[in-house]
């Protein structure tokens, strides 16, 4: 097997950065060689990066690459702090010889840029992995199209989707999730049934995903008998919610002062899950805490008590001075 010397030094790739990492690795000749973590790679491609030396940036790359490993949202933090690297990183990009490492680091490239919201940048990278046959896929335009919803800008968002057509990627169900979340969110709920018209009219169905976006717009406008009834269907379909949809009714029955429909709701879903008990019961009890009815929370910390439902320590403490009875406080002195 190669040293990691050798691996990185014998290459005319190799840059004095690498030549420079390998030699301080194998000083020790007894030791054995550095086995590269995933933030170990992260860590030297930001300092390569910092440094300007894109060789570094391109061979280190390749060879997580063929470890297997994926870049991550650190990859390439330095692109964070200077913006005018980026066509030095593009050109590093487009040399990578290995397809996984190559598509892998365009695309968090991608990511990357559209945290920035430097949503043009992530773009034009979008548009270079399709036309450069790196992989084209709708994968690649998620971050932007999350970003762009996440901003309200829906023209844009529609306008993305529009460039991913007129580049023959196709987008998927995820990439109009997004869209149709926004728009629940917004209580702008006619655009929203555009964009079911558009998931049927594709024939590319519903998820788990569509159905919170559903159930929480249905909830923002005030409409927890609706969003009941999608969460019915879901069943019947066999689509497993998430936790977060079961978040938004009970946030929505609290708002609306159903406090006890709140709790009917949460015991009616209990016991199937220990981990959705956790977070129904806790969201219940956090959010009648919060609006200050103390009674009630009373009643569901001490149903998460005798359940041995574990509370977080602010509920724990919440029950420790309102909730706990004689009985128990009896029984934590004997212990």
């Amino acid at each position: 097997m190669l040293s990691l010397r050798s691996l990185l030094c014998k290459t005319p790739k190799s840059s004095p950065f690498l030549c420079a990492f390998s030699t301080q690795s194998s000083t020790d000749a007894s030791a054995a060689p550095e086995t590269l973590t995933t933030s170990r790679y992260d860590e030297l491609i930001n300092k390569a990066g910092r440094n300007g030396d894109f060789d570094a940036v391109q061979s280190l790359l390749e060879q997580r690459g063929k470890h297997g490993l994926f870049c991550t949202n650190y990859t390439f933090k330095f692109i964070s702090r200077d913006i005018s690297k980026l066509d030095d990183l593009l050109a590093a990009l487009s040399r990578i010889d290995q397809r996984f490492a190559r598509k892998s680091a365009h695309d968090c490239l991608v990511a990357r840029l559209s945290k920035l919201r430097h949503l043009p940048h992530a773009l034009r990278v979008a548009e270079i992995v399709v036309r450069e046959g790196y992989g084209s896929n709708a994968v690649t335009f998620h971050p932007i199209l999350n970003e762009l919803t996440k901003m309200r800008k829906f023209k844009e968002a529609w306008r993305v989707v529009e460039a991913m057509k007129d580049l023959k990627v196709r987008p998927d169900l995820t990439a109009y999730n997004y869209i149709l979340t926004g728009y629940c969110y917004v209580r702008d709920l006619s655009s929203a049934a555009g964009v079911l018209t558009n998931l049927e009219n594709e024939k590319l169905g519903a998820d788990t995903r569509t159905y919170d976006a559903l159930v929480l717009g249905a909830c923002r406008d005030g409409k927890p008998d609706a969003a009941l009834r999608l969460l019915i269907r879901m069943e019947d379909e066999g689509i497993s919610p998430l936790y977060s949809t079961h978040a938004h009714i009970i946030g929505s029955m609290v708002r609306l002062g159903f406090h006890a429909q709140a709790l009917e709701f949460v015991m009616t879903c209990s016991g199937r899950d220990l981990k959705l008990d956790y977070e129904n019961f806790g969201t219940l009890a956090t959010k009648l805490i919060y609006r200050k009815r103390f009674e009630d929370a009373k009643v569901v910390v001490k149903e998460m008590k005798q359940r041995g439902i574990e509370m977080g320590e602010k509920l724990k403490e919440f029950y420790d001075m309102h909730a706990i009875d004689e009985h128990d406080a009896a029984a934590g002195k004997t212990e």
